[in-house]
C-alpha cells in the first residue's frame, strides 16, 4: 500500500503552517488571561471553511474527506494552536457524520460547517474512560438529568452531544442534543493540566434536549465515532510529537555543557534517533488508519487502535524526552517544551488511555482471525 496526501491536501497544510505559524505565541497568551480560547483565530479558521472540510455537501459542507482533517488536525497539534477545532470539527462533527437520515444532525452541522456554532462531545461521566460506555444520565419525558466529566472546550460550546439512557432505549442508550444556553445547564470549571484546551464538568436538571438518530443505537455510533475521532486525533498527537523533537533538535545544537554542544554526547543523540524512529513508527500508523477512515472501514477498528497507541506512545515520550534535554528549564513556565508535556499527558487520557486502546487492538485482531 502506497499512501500519500495529495498536491492540493499538501497546499491546505501549507496554508495551515502559515495561519497557525504563531500558535504557540497565541497558547501561552491565552494562559495569561480568562480568554477560553483565541477567538480571532477561530473566526479565521471559519472564514476558510475549515470546519465544514469533511461535511457533506448536502449538510452545507465541503465534501472533502476526513484526509483534509488529518492534515489541518496535525498542524494544529504542531503549534498548540488555541482553538476548539479538536473538540468541535474532529470531536464532535465526527460523531455527527456517523447519523443518517436525521435532520436534527443534518442541520447542526450545517451550522458547525458555516461556522455558526460550535459543539463538544460530553459522552463520559466519572469513572469511565471513553464514549462507548453506558451512561448514568437520564431522559424522561423529553428531558435530561445527569452529569458528564471533563469535556473539552465545553465554555467554548454552543451546543452539546450528550449520551443518556430513556425509557424506549431497551438494553442500549442514545445521543441527545442541548443547548448550552438552556435553563438547568450547568457548569462546573475543572482545571486541567493543559490549561490551553479548557475543561468542565457539566451538570443537567431537567434540560430539554432533542434525539440524535433512533432510539438505542448510541453504543453502536458511538464505536463508529471514536474509531474515527482516534485516528484525527492521532494525526494530531503526531504533530505536537515532531513539534517536540524539531524544538530540541535545535536546542542541543546550541546549548552548551563542559564546553562542547549538549548535541554532541552520544546519550542525546541515541535518545533524538529513538524519538524519531517513535514519530516515524506513529507516522505510518496514523498513514494506515486514515486509509482506512476513507477506504477501508472493515479494518478502521484495527487501524484506529494501532494509530492511537503509536501516536500517543510517540508523543508521551517526545515530551518527557524532551523536558529532560531541556533540562532545569524545560520545567519552568518560560519554556515552551512543558505545555506539550501537559499537552501529552492530557491527550494519553482523552478518548481511553493506552490499555483500553491496547484491548480494542487486541479485540479487533481475535475478531480478524475467528
Amino acid at each position: 500500500m502506497n499512501f500519500d496526501f495529495s498536491a492540493d491536501q499538501e497546499q491546505l497544510r501549507d496554508q495551515a503552517k502559515r495561519l497557525f505559524a504563531d500558535g504557540l505565541v497565541r497558547a501561552r497568551a491565552l494562559l495569561e488571561n480568562p480568554e477560553t480560547h483565541d477567538k480571532s483565530l477561530w473566526v479565521q479558521v471559519q472564514e476558510l471553511g475549515w470546519p465544514a472540510a469533511a461535511i457533506a455537501e448536502a449538510d452545507g459542507g465541503l465534501g472533502l474527506s476526513a484526509l483534509e482533517l488529518c492534515v489541518l488536525a496535525e498542524e494544529v497539534g504542531r503549534t498548540l494552536a488555541p482553538i476548539p477545532f479538536s473538540s468541535s470539527v474532529l470531536h464532535a462533527s465526527t460523531a455527527l457524520q456517523q447519523l443518517t437520515d436525521c435532520q436534527v444532525a443534518s442541520t447542526l452541522l450545517g451550522e458547525l460547517a458555516a461556522g455558526e456554532k460550535t459543539a463538544s462531545v460530553a459522552f463520559t461521566e466519572r469513572g469511565q474512560v471513553a464514549w462507548t460506555e453506558r451512561p448514568e444520565a437520564r431522559v424522561s419525558a423529553g428531558k435530561l438529568s445527569g452529569r458528564k466529566a471533563m469535556v473539552a472546550d465545553a465554555p467554548v460550546a454552543d451546543v452539546f452531544i450528550v449520551s443518556a439512557c430513556a425509557d424506549d432505549d431497551g438494553q442500549d442508550w442514545s445521543w441527545w442534543l442541548v443547548d448550552a444556553q438552556a435553563p438547568g445547564v450547568s457548569l462546573e470549571s475543572v482545571e486541567a493540566i493543559d490549561r490551553i484546551r479548557r475543561h468542565a464538568d457539566l451538570h443537567f436538571d431537567d434540560v430539554s434536549c432533542l434525539r440524535l438518530g433512533s432510539a438505542g443505537q448510541g453504543s453502536v455510533l458511538a464505536e463508529r465515532a471514536l474509531d474515527a475521532a482516534a485516528v484525527l486525533s492521532a494525526f494530531e498527537q503526531l504533530g505536537s510529537a515532531e513539534a517536540a523533537l524539531e524544538s530540541t533538535l535545535e536546542y542541543v545544537k546550541t546549548r552548551q555543557a563542559f564546553n562542547r554542544v549538549v548535541g554532541g554526547y552520544q546519550a542525546v543523540k541515541h535518545s533524538l534517533a529513538d524519538l524519531y524512529v517513535k514519530n516515524q513508527l506513529a507516522r505510518s500508523h496514523c498513514y494506515y488508519g486514515a486509509w482506512a477512515l476513507t477506504q477501508a472501514p472493515a479494518q478502521l477498528p484495527r487501524a484506529a487502535a494501532g494509530a492511537r497507541l503509536a501516536a500517543t506512545e510517540a508523543l508521551c515520550q517526545a515530551a518527557e524526552t524532551a523536558v529532560e534535554l531541556h533540562g532545569g528549564i524545560g520545567f519552568t513556565w518560560e519554556s515552551d517544551i512543558q505545555l506539550f508535556y501537559r499537552r501529552a499527558r492530557l491527550m494519553a487520557t482523552q478518548l481511553g488511555g493506552r490499555a483500553f486502546w491496547a484491548r480494542r487492538l487486541k479485540a479487533a485482531l481475535l475478531r480478524e482471525t475467528a
